[in-house]
């Protein structure tokens, strides 16, 4: 699995002939496009909403956008309730849990607060290999979040400079190095705890 990272909480997961968009930004933001055969939308902010970017040539995306249980190209994906607040708006946003290439992979999206989060939501996180936090406006309590979870990797998003090298801090990795792509594979997080991955801004 290949992993790219396009600011804000956007994504590109890709194994073999499957690409998976996750909450691409509005297409007034301009956002990297691209054609994907599912995309995964936490919440209904511009910064999470952008269906139309990831629609390209003959590609029009499953979408996924709201709590529930769905199938698609042979994957089960889970999306559990929570809420967030952006610039002060409360929105429903939807956790969700899936498996791609034997990796449990859990997707937080705006969360900021576990406190906001249903039970099914946090049992959903505790079942993550591979988390994707945002880090946002307190880094400290992201790590917090992220780890009470005991993934294997963390993966930030909504960050910037300062913000990530507080969360690096938080981790124990200040010195870490910043990924241009992630390719992974179930064994490379064997014995890992909690290790962050920051994946380079390719917007």
């Amino acid at each position: 699995m290949v992993i790219t990272y396009f600011g804000k909480s956007y994504f590109k997961l890709v194994l073999g002939d499957l690409t998976i968009a996750i909450n691409p930004p509005n297409k007034d933001q301009k956002p990297a496009r691209f054609g994907a055969d599912i995309v995964l939308i936490s919440n209904s902010h511009n910064d999470y909403n952008g269906i139309s970017t990831v629609s390209l040539g003959d590609k029009e995306p499953f979408i996924i956008d709201t709590p529930g249980s769905y199938e698609k190209k042979e994957l089960l994906f889970s999306g559990t309730l929570s809420k967030s607040f952006i610039d002060n708006k409360e929105y429903i946003n939807t956790v969700y849990a899936f498996e791609l290439d034997n990796i449990k992979i859990v997707l937080l999206g705006a969360i900021s607060d576990d406190k906001l989060m249903s039970p099914e939501s946090k049992e959903a996180a505790s079942t993550a290999d591979l988390l994707f936090v945002s880090v946002g406006e307190d880094p400290a309590r992201s790590y917090k979040i992220a780890t009470s979870f005991e993934p294997n990797v963390i993966i930030p998003t909504n960050y910037n400079k300062d913000s990530l090298t507080q969360f690096l801090k938080e981790a124990g990795q200040d010195k870490g190095k910043i990924e241009e792509k992630l390719t992974i594979k179930r064994k490379d997080l064997d014995g890992k705890q909690g290790f962050v991955i920051p994946l380079l801004d390719q917007s």
